[in-house]
């Protein structure tokens, strides 16, 4: 299985997955990073780990969000990142991808979110967490499709809500968790231990 990663920023669950990578403990082959941001920081953190780069800036663009996921597929497929054998990670990708791109990597898309979804979906969760007031948060690893976080749920990490939390200081907690659970749901996809079935998810043995 080939593997694309899409980023924004510094990219740190990139960067744990293509060391877990480098490590040999994901049977997997990183082939590509691709950063709809120029200046993205975990552009040379991948080019330092080996794996090739590439930029599609956003910023500017006129056409339509399918137009331009339509540039991000061709340098997957480019890179060996197919439908078929391919698997995109998106890791603090700030772009919501077109219903045709998900449709197109049906099941080979992920991504991960800073909650225990389907609880506070959307952009600040951590800070929806708290002022929900919940004893408990954490992240969630789930396919991509057509909503927003409300693909199949693969896995999550639960992390214990603190008196005196901060958006901040959970953020910097679940995080830590994130890294955790992200190259976990990238293995046990890679080896094929990942099954779907309508909107559950279950491990093969």
């Amino acid at each position: 299985m080939n593997l694309g990663i899409l980023i924004s920023g510094r990219g740190s669950n990139m960067e744990s997955i293509l060391k877990a990578i480098k490590k040999q403990k994901i049977p997997i082959a990183p082939k590509i990073v691709i950063s709809n941001n120029p200046d993205a920081k975990g552009l040379k953190i991948a080019q330092k780990l080996g794996v090739a780069t590439k930029v599609i800036q956003s910023k500017g663009f006129t056409g339509t969000r399918w137009e331009y996921d339509q540039k991000i597929i061709q340098v997957l497929e480019e890179n060996g990142v197919t439908p078929k054998n391919g698997l995109v990670c998106l890791a603090g990708f700030m772009r919501i991808i077109s219903s045709e791109f998900s449709a197109k990597y049906k099941n080979r898309i992920i991504n991960i979110h800073p909650a225990l979804l389907p609880a506070f979906p959307g952009l600040h969760a951590q800070k929806q967490a708290l002022d929900h007031g919940v004893k408990y948060s954490g992240c969630t690893v789930h396919y991509v499709d057509s909503g927003v976080d409300t693909g199949p749920i693969i896995l999550q990490e639960i992390v214990p809500v603190k008196d005196g939390d901060t958006e901040e200081t959970l953020s910097k907690r679940i995080l830590a968790k994130e890294h955790i659970a992200y190259v976990k749901a990238v293995k046990l996809i890679a080896q094929g231990k990942v099954k779907i079935a309508g909107r559950t998810t279950s491990r093969a043995r």
